[in-house]
């Protein structure tokens, strides 16, 4: 049976053994990185949309107003939010299929089912969805990624970190069921982005995000200026928190955590909560004005 909350833009592509992503806004994105990172993806495949959700029907624009340009008075247009497919290929020649936009604010069993009619219709062989959190890493260490899937087959193929937590879930979750039960392999890449540049952009996590989209699904992608970028922002925390001998100190501790542990350690297990909290929000105010004016 056909659902017409989903709008083909034109003839349904004719694909290989395509590899769904998928990121949508709304969920745990700390630093924007996952979306930073769907965004590289989608530009480095030249995805172009093949197909789009009913916005009426999955958006609710109380909660997620259209953008208004207004010039001079003049009511230019209206910039709706929706969610939808695009096809593009990886540096590899590999099929890809993206999925982005808001997630869902309604109908979340109707919006899963739909996708995975859609899946399964496209031939999908993987499906792999982008995520980033605040932790308590230090910048000067790699991006460290957890992982989430219903198969415990699919989780032996990755290296990535296990967490056990009950949190709210994200729509991308009740995806991974979906097309798990559709027998296609379905996994959340997630990155640990430090707690204190949570509220900006930080580009180590995004590349991390597509190392391990790599690792996971073979999807091949260069993200060159993504890779520039880490090495810029670097430089510049690094001479931020070289003047102040307080950030210097919450740094080395979290130095020294990483090094010794695998990840999954709890903050208040290792480090003085008063000093990571000040030091951290005290840090985050001064990045983000000291970025500012670098810029």
């Amino acid at each position: 049976m056909s659902d017409d909350s989903l709008r083909w833009l034109g003839p349904k592509p004719d694909l290989t053994d395509p590899v769904l992503i998928v990121m949508l806004t709304g969920w745990i994105d700390a630093g924007g990185a996952a979306r930073a990172a769907m965004e590289a993806i989608e530009l480095e495949s030249e995805a172009t949309p093949v197909a789009e959700f009913d916005d009426d029907v999955y958006v609710d624009y109380r909660a997620r107003r259209p953008v208004m340009e207004l010039r001079d008075g003049l009511n230019t247009v209206l910039q709706w939010e929706r969610i939808t497919i695009g096809t593009g290929v990886d540096q590899a020649g590999r099929d890809l299929v993206v999925m982005s936009g808001p997630e869902p604010d309604t109908a979340w069993h109707r919006f899963t089912r739909l996708v995975g009619d859609t899946a399964t219709e496209l031939g999908i062989t993987a499906m792999a969805h982008l995520g980033a959190y605040p932790f308590a890493v230090p910048h000067t260490r790699p991006a460290r990624i957890s992982v989430s899937s219903p198969s415990q087959d699919v989780l032996a193929r990755v290296p990535f970190l296990r967490s056990s937590i009950d949190v709210p879930a994200g729509v991308a979750a009740s995806l991974e069921h979906e097309l798990h039960d559709r027998g296609i392999p379905s996994i959340g890449i997630w990155a640990q982005v430090p707690h204190y540049i949570s509220t900006m952009a930080y580009p180590a996590a995004s590349v991390a995000l597509l190392d391990g989209l790599r690792e996971a699904t073979d999807v091949v992608l260069d993200a060159t200026t993504l890779r520039s970028d880490v090495m810029i922002q670097g430089r510049r925390i690094d001479a931020m928190v070289a003047g102040n001998a307080e950030h210097a100190q919450m740094i080395a501790q979290l130095e020294e955590i990483y090094d010794e542990s695998d990840g999954s350690v709890e903050l208040t297990d290792d480090v003085d909560d008063s000093l990571e909290m000040r030091s951290g929000d005290e840090l985050a105010a001064e990045l983000e004005e000291f970025l500012r004016e670098q810029d």
